[in-house]
Parts: structure tokens; sequence; C-alpha cells
């Protein structure tokens, strides 16, 4: 992944106040970018611009940013047509997870599925040996499907007897009703649970113990200060952690530094590329990027760092975090790469109770 240096990142700052204020010509700042950053700086101040309410010249940026765009990174021809929908407005053009088909396209995208099957089978290796049918908690539950197949796998493998108990916690009322009845389906003989809200509005009403807790893309919806204290809150209920993640600082930089965009541009523009690719019709593809990632993305844009949904850290920083918040008592039991390319990495971190 590219990284800005101190300098770049002043003076992009710079030239997008410039910008704005002038309004010079879509090229002009392209001679002094460093030469792989051209499409990112478009990008930037694309988003800049429309943030500010300069639709007209933030559509003029990204278009001219378009023809320097190459090796499998497109990410301003997509944020080109989502203003040519949206009237040149960076507007939500939704409620994230309102609607679950959009997010379960992407789950079928061929770079998500391979992630997540990897993922599957790092719980199958790592996990240990359960004597009992297990319970276990699901947070950010999404559809379910895949807490019911990392289910399976330890069924399959000879790691779990069975299923006693599936705790749902999942804000969107619709996915949590489809996790419901995924659940229930591959698991008749377990009681399920629900919690229709985030784990920061439940975590302090869990007081059983749980086998195994998972989050797949669903904790970096908060904020570091707030993942430390609702990680340390599920400490004493749970025996082992899976967290399933994108390796993205998107939590730290501030609303408009080109940082922020510049992690977006290459880490969402990816995503972008493999959804485009995938075979299915145009308006199903349009969905998922509209109605579910560039929700988000407008999100990161628009709102100040505490109001924002998108808090993806990198790697290295959840490492830290889960140590502190979850230790000693739980310790790394494995780190996976379940997909890499230059631009993306998405990771697996196990966490087991010692002793």
């Amino acid at each position: 992944m590219l990284i800005l240096s101190e300098r770049e990142e002043r003076e992009w700052r710079e030239y997008a106040d410039g910008i704005l204020r002038d309004s010079p010509a879509p090229d002009s700042y392209d001679t002094v970018i460093r030469p792989g950053l051209v499409p990112a700086f478009h990008f930037y101040i694309a988003t800049y611009l429309a943030s500010k309410g300069a639709g007209e010249q933030a559509f003029a940026w990204a278009k001219a940013g378009v023809l320097k765009e190459d090796d499998g990174l497109f990410g301003l021809a997509f944020f080109l047509g989502f203003l040519e929908r949206y009237g040149n407005r960076l507007v939500k053009p939704s409620i994230v997870f309102e609607d679950p088909r959009p997010f379960h396209h992407f789950t079928t995208v061929p770079l998500m599925n391979g992630a997540r099957k990897e993922f599957i089978r790092l719980c199958g290796r790592s996990l240990p040996v359960f004597e009992h049918p297990v319970r276990f908690m699901d947070i950010g539950c999404g559809s379910g499907e895949l807490a019911v197949a990392v289910l399976k796998e330890l069924r399959e493998n000879n790691k779990i007897p069975g299923v006693s108990e599936v705790l749902l916690i999942e804000p969107s009322p619709a996915m949590a009703a489809l996790a419901e009845k995924n659940i229930r389906s591959a698991f008749p003989d377990a009681a399920v649970m629900r919690e229709d809200c985030r784990i920061q509005d439940c975590s302090g009403r869990i007081d059983r113990k749980f086998d195994i807790a998972m989050s797949s893309l669903a904790c970096h919806h908060m904020p570091v200060e707030h993942k430390r204290i609702h990680l340390a809150r599920l400490r004493p209920w749970i025996d082992h952690f899976l967290l399933f993640e994108i390796d993205a600082d998107i939590d730290s930089p501030d609303l408009y530094s080109p940082a922020l965009a510049l992690t977006v541009y290459q880490s969402f523009g990816r995503i972008f590329d493999r959804i485009y690719a995938e075979d299915a019709p145009v308006e199903v593809v349009n969905d998922c990027i509209d109605m579910f990632l560039m929700t988000e993305a407008v999100s990161i844009f628009t709102e100040p760092r505490g109001e924002r949904s998108e808090y993806h850290m990198l790697r290295s920083r959840w490492d830290y975090l889960m140590a502190e918040s979850l230790g000693p008592e739980l310790s790394l039991r494995s780190d996976h790469t379940c997909y890499t390319d230059e631009y993306l990495t998405i990771f697996a971190l196990h966490y087991g109770r010692t002793g």
C-alpha cells in the first residue's frame, strides 16, 4: 500500500484549500505530485471538493484523473459514476445493511469469498477441540452465513460435538432475521438468541460464558477507544476471539486528510474493481457499491471522527489493541493473511484463553 510522507500530507492539504478557493484546471498539480500518486491525488481532491459542496469541480477533477488510472485500481472511475448517479453530490444513498442483498453480493465476489474461505480454514486449524457443544457469539453477524460455515467446519473436523447456543448481535433487523433463519436451519437443536443492536449497546449486558466469539468486518464500526472498552467487557465471558478484518488506516486520520483519502482510494478502490469484474446484473453491482460501500465511504468523507461509521485499523494496531484489551487472560494463537495484493490485505487474528 502506498503511504504519504509528512511533507506530501502537508502539501496536499495546502493544494486542496487552494483548489477549492481558486478553481484551477484539473491537471494543474499533476507535475508536482509523485507520479504513482497522481490518480490518488485526483481522488482526494474530488472527494474533498464534493464534501465541500463543489460538485461540478469534483466531477471535473474525477474525470481528468480517470484517464491516469491503471493496474486494476479504478477508484476514480467508480467515484465518477457515483457522482453522475447522485447529481454530483456526496450523499448517503442508503442506511448501511438496511437491505441484506447488496452485502450478500459483496460476500460472493471471488476476492471476499476466497478470503472468507481462508478464515474458515484458519478457524478449523487454530481452535482447540471442545468436549462439549459450544456456545458461540457472532458480533455483527450479517446474514449468519459465515457463522454457519465456521461452525460446520469445526464440526466436520471433529473440533466440536455440536452447538448449544448462538448469540447473534446485529443492528440491522433484516440482517438479524436472516441470520436467525440460517442458524436455525443449520443447527436446529441450538438455542438462538438475538441482540438487535450494536455490540456497543449490549456488551455490558452479557453475563454468561461463550466458548467462541467472532467478529467479521464488524468491530471496525467504532473508534479505537470504544473498541478497547467493549473488548475488555467481553474478556471475562469468552474463551476464544476470532477477528476477520481489512488492514487499513481509517481510524486515526482526520476528516479531509489526504491520508484518509489515500487509504480509501486503495482499499475501497480494489474492492470496487473486484465487484465490477464479477459477472452480475449492473443494477446488483451498482446497489452493492452505492447502498453498501459508497454509503460507508460518504460517511468517511463527510463526518468527523467520532461520528463516522468506519474505523478500519492497521493489522499491527489491531494486534496491540487485542493484546491490551483481552490479555493476559487471552493470548495470540494465530495471525493469518486471508487475502493480499499491493493495495489490499484482509487478515484474521485468533486470541485464546491461556491455561
